[in-house]
């Protein structure tokens, strides 16, 4: 099993320069465009930015940096990670990825999800007790703009379309979607239903507790008869040169984002034992390449995915470090990963 995606994941977290001072946003999206371009000369198959409208993060508007991104690069395929599909329109969401596509040479792949955050629905003005029916709808009608042909459609989120024709068209007639599950049942299987590609969102625990997804993904594409592709997972973590610098550097910085986000949320200040047995047994892969190597190995087997993208960084990591992960997780983390799948 040595045919598996390798992807580097990020938010645009604002991180500390050299003397410990956050850099600006700007600088911030600059800094994720030099990672996309080294991770594209290291091989790194996919670079995936997600969208948020928090203090702590500079992409909002993950296809803009994308495009950025494929003026200086020529291979790495260029993903959202997530689109917020619920407090967007599909109609411009489908527009502006095929407008990444048709820049980037077929490079554009658009991840639809509903965010792990709130703040965009009333940003956009949208209603947090419409969540479902938001999100349901806004898929159907991206599923029949996916086919690149006139569309007819209506629903209580939008106006309604008649025979609409949607431009531009990428060249292929394909544009690559993918929906991000963070753990609902329902939602493996609409993502089942309209034959998308599924990625799992990861974030804690141990890994293998997400094998009933993939299983209930691939049995709802049989009986609904569409096509199970390979399912891809994303999870957290830090590479450094060594164990002991990897949790050095990240640890106190990933303390202050959970306990911030926690207090949004009511949990409990993150404890050092925690976030411990989380390195040790759950989904937080932190360590040297050969750790982090053997982990998603481990994952990967356990899971039967074809597709594994780390979040490579969390909080204010400072910007060198960030880029000498990249340089880890590509040149070392991944040939080491592939040689421990091949045995």
């Amino acid at each position: 099993m040595t045919d598996i995606t390798f992807g580097l994941d990020t938010f645009g977290d604002v991180p500390e320069d050299d003397n410990g001072n956050l850099l600006s946003y700007g600088a911030a999206i600059r800094q994720v465009v030099d990672e996309a371009v080294l991770a594209d000369e290291l091989g790194v198959d996919v670079i995936a930015l997600g969208e948020h409208h928090r203090p702590e993060y500079a992409i909002s508007s993950p296809e803009t940096v994308l495009a950025g991104i494929a003026g200086k690069t020529k291979n790495i395929r260029l993903a959202s990670g997530v689109t917020v599909l619920s407090s967007d329109d599909p109609v411009r969401v489908f527009q502006r990825f095929a407008t990444l596509d048709g820049l980037s040479g077929g490079r554009a792949q658009v991840i639809l999800g509903r965010g792990s955050f709130t703040e965009s629905f009333p940003l956009f003005g949208y209603d947090l007790s419409d969540y479902d029916t938001l999100f349901e709808e806004k898929i159907e009608l991206f599923a029949e703009l996916l086919k690149e042909k006139p569309v007819t459609w209506s629903g209580t989120t939008r106006a309604a379309l008649t025979d609409a024709d949607v431009f531009p068209k990428t060249d292929s007639g394909h544009l690559d979607t993918w929906v991000g599950v963070g753990g609902s049942p329902q939602s493996v299987v609409r993502t089942a239903r309209y034959g998308l590609p599924l990625m799992l969102a990861i974030i804690g625990g141990a890994p293998d507790r997400f094998a009933p997804y993939v299983d209930l993904y691939r049995r709802a594409a049989d009986q609904l008869g569409t096509v199970a592709h390979p399912v891809g997972m994303h999870s957290p973590g830090f590479i450094a040169d060594t164990d002991e610098e990897a949790k050095e550097v990240f640890y106190p910085r990933y303390k202050v984002m959970r306990d911030r986000i926690g207090k949004l949320r009511g949990w409990p200040p993150l404890r050092k034992e925690e976030f411990d047995h989380e390195v040790e047994h759950g989904s937080l892969y932190i360590g040297s390449p050969e750790t982090v190597a053997r982990k998603m190995a481990k994952a990967i087997t356990s899971l039967g995915v074809g597709r594994f993208d780390l979040i490579y960084v969390a909080g204010s990591t400072p910007a060198s470090a960030r880029l000498r992960a990249v340089e880890l997780f590509g040149s070392k983390v991944i040939p080491m990963t592939r040689d421990l799948l091949a045995a």
